[in-house]
């Protein structure tokens, strides 16, 4: 059984999202300010829709932290819909209320709304588009940045950056960086609209962009996600279901309209020989007065160390040491200004697809995202290996493993 448990609730349009995040050791100092920052950096990005100017997310603490910090019991964040109050009845629990508005039945190409008004047998295809909205994943990067915070605690980093949006693409190698390359370029994709670090190819990108607002379009792209300061020794080979990189796929898979995940130099490698992409184990001996003091995590304890980083940062399901470096695609928003070809679910005539408002182009917001589900999958590698109900616990179980590897 897993030692960190998270589940998710609510609507697009309903009165809140919420969330439970189980698991988390007693004595982590902890506060609404720390999981804000990046609900904002999740609502920001060139190309995002109207949604964006009514919501100003903020998490709400309802349980599990007390004075500051977390208390050992399970968390629950509370993110309010302010767009809810212009849906009046529509959304209410309350049977009185049902045909207060119209119901969807035009299902748009790409989303869930025909297969889940299938799947759910549903006649109003707002059941369906409500929960499988992107709205929802405002609560995963809250449970998200909880769990980022617990990890900056041992010494380890969360971050993204988009590289590439529809044909236009940045030539960043996250699996040739060291870890102080990728924080360094994560700051530096933090200051652009669309969250490249390639200053020229973010203007580019801002320009199709607009291309695509213009014509009644939307746009995917590519971003990665990486992790720095994670030691040697999460995750396992013994199973299928406990090797790291595979929770990671399913984790990413998992967000609204990913369509691919590679870990590392991912499918590149299926065009190489491997003595190009296997990375060569070096080893210097460690100084043992400096490595007592040195920074926690990773491999900076451990005489091992690698030239190259193309398996991304695992091997066999297992952290090696290494920065985990995660690549996603995103496809195109589904929804289009200009609507495609459908079929009325009821009339069963061929009309045009339902529109609801929407983004040009979220991979910027979908970056921060992926940031969220892979923080959460490490912390959840990081207690399974670790343990502890209080963080005094935890971190005494983590000290004694990396003197360990230190000495290995």
């Amino acid at each position: 059984m897993s030692t960190l448990r998270y589940i998710t609730a609510g609507e697009s349009h309903g009165k809140a999202l919420t969330g439970i995040l189980e698991g988390i050791p007693a004595g982590l100092k902890i506060s609404s300010d720390d999981i804000d920052g990046d609900l904002k950096r999740r609502q920001g990005g060139y190309g995002r829709g109207g949604r964006m100017k009514i919501e100003s997310d903020r998490a709400a603490i309802l349980s599990g932290v007390r004075w500051g910090k977390t208390i050992g019991s399970p968390i629950a964040l509370m993110i309010e819909n302010k767009d809810n109050k212009n849906w009046n009845e529509g959304m209410l629990p309350l049977a009185d209320a049902e045909g207060s508005i119209s119901a969807v039945t035009r299902p748009r190409p790409g989303h869930a709304d025909l297969a889940g008004a299938i799947k759910y047998d549903q006649q109003d295809i707002r059941n369906i588009l409500e929960r499988s909205s992107a709205r929802e994943t405002a609560m995963r990067v809250a449970l998200g940045a909880v769990t980022k915070r617990f990890l900056a605690e041992f010494g380890i980093s969360v971050g993204s950056f988009v590289i590439q949006i529809g044909s236009q693409k940045t030539a960043v190698k996250s699996h040739e960086m060291k870890e102080k390359e990728l924080l360094k370029t994560f700051a530096q994709a933090e200051k652009s609209v669309v969250r490249c670090p390639d200053e020229a190819v973010s203007k580019k990108m801002v320009r199709l962009i607009d291309r695509a607002i213009k014509e009644g379009n939307s746009l995917g792209g590519v971003f990665e996600v990486f992790v720095t300061g994670v030691p040697t020794g999460l995750g396992s080979h013994i199973q299928w279901d406990r090797k790291l990189d595979g929770k990671i796929a399913q984790a990413v898979m998992g967000i609204q309209a990913m369509k691919g995940v590679e870990v590392g130099l991912g499918f590149g490698m299926g065009r190489k020989f491997g003595s190009e992409v296997m990375d060569e184990i070096l080893y210097t001996p460690v100084n043992p007065t400096l490595s007592k003091g040195g920074r926690r995590g990773g491999n900076v304890w451990a005489g091992f160390s690698r030239k190259t980083n193309f398996a991304g940062g695992i091997e066999g399901g297992i952290t090696n040491g290494m920065p985990i470096i995660v690549c996603a695609v995103m496809k195109p928003i589904p929804t289009q200004r200009k609507p495609l070809r459908s079929v009325d679910i009821i009339t069963k005539k061929s009309s045009e697809a339902a529109y609801e408002r929407s983004d040009i182009c979220a991979v910027p917001a979908a970056g921060v995202i992926g940031e969220a589900m892979v923080a959460l999958i490490i912390a959840e590698a990081f207690l399974e290996k670790f343990g502890g109900d209080s963080m005094t616990e935890t971190r005494r179980n983590y000290d004694s493993y990396m003197e360990h590897v230190r000495k290995f």
